[in-house]
């Protein structure tokens, strides 16, 4: 089992690996970062490339990935890549399907309020087309113990039933607690009526997809957080350091890609824990 580390030399790259790391953790897989280098082209802003230019380069980007891999703990395997590309987020995505990883690692922008989510062209790109689930870290992330718990952003939306299978094995897996989250957005205040039938469906679906207990023995857990925006529900409720949180992507990605839609874009600019972002009819490789 392999994680594809999107790594630069940077805040946003040290985040990334920190996630990973704690992804991989207890999961006998091992990272891949792959630094990505503009190609010769016509096209780049030093083209013809002076003499010795791709030479000071290369030694450049290794001098980065080892201080990336000096990131790694002695538990977890880590390789190091050069990749070329003129676009990074595609040369990502080949890095990824060529080591056929389960999923793609990213940083944040260091530019969000209170060390949360703000997304960079990378990302926007990644989060709009890879084929795998692409695991985004919040700013300042520096977690590197193993995942505590799985939260899944549960609606009722086509591929919602796919995503909680996704949610549901994985937490078996990792032998870990598994929470259902529903977010409601109600301008008018509390909707007791509301709460109760988002989370009957919850039940309803959770049943369908066989997710009635985990193997840390302990029965999913359903919340439904109201506010009167997306962000204020997500406020509301309570995150573990360790925790992580499964989206689906949105009904207007294509076949086994990711898209992130706007309900789940309003959720990452308040999330303070990482996201993974599910592409839609995903067949799960075990992660």
């Amino acid at each position: 089992m392999r994680y594809v580390v999107g790594y630069t030399a940077n805040a946003r790259g040290r985040d990334a690996v920190h996630l990973a790391i704690a992804l991989a953790r207890g999961q006998d897989a091992s990272l891949d970062l792959v630094l990505v280098v503009p190609e010769d082209s016509p096209f780049n802003a030093v083209y013809p490339p002076e003499p010795g230019y791709d030479s000071i380069l290369n030694e450049q980007a290794k001098q980065w990935l080892d201080e990336g891999l000096a990131l790694v703990p002695d538990d977890v395997t880590a390789r190091a890549h050069i990749r070329r590309g003129d676009s990074e987020a595609q040369a990502l995505i080949d890095a990824a399907v060529e080591f056929d990883a389960v999923a793609l690692v990213i940083g944040a922008t260091n530019n969000g309020l209170f060390k949360r989510f703000t997304i960079g062209s990378v990302a926007s790109s990644l989060l709009h087309s890879a084929p795998l689930p692409v695991a985004l870290a919040p700013h300042g992330y520096h977690r590197t113990d193993g995942i505590t718990r799985i939260s899944c952003g549960f609606g009722t939306r086509p591929g919602a039933d796919e995503l909680l299978g996704v949610a549901v094995e994985s937490a078996r897996d990792r032998h870990l607690p598994l929470r259902l989250v529903s977010l409601l957005a109600l301008d008018g205040g509390n909707s007791p009526g509301l709460a109760d039938a988002a989370w009957v469906h919850a039940a309803d679906r959770l049943a369908a997809v066989g997710g009635s207990a985990s193997d840390s023995g302990t029965e999913p857990e359903i919340v439904v957080a109201q506010g009167r925006t997306i962000e204020e529900a997500v406020d509301r409720l309570e995150w573990e350091d360790g925790e992580i949180l499964l989206i689906g992507s949105s009904r207007l990605a294509q076949h086994r890609a990711t898209f992130l839609g706007t309900t789940a874009n309003r959720i990452l600019r308040a999330l303070p824990v990482p996201m993974i972002v599910v592409p839609r009819d995903y067949t799960r490789q075990r992660s």
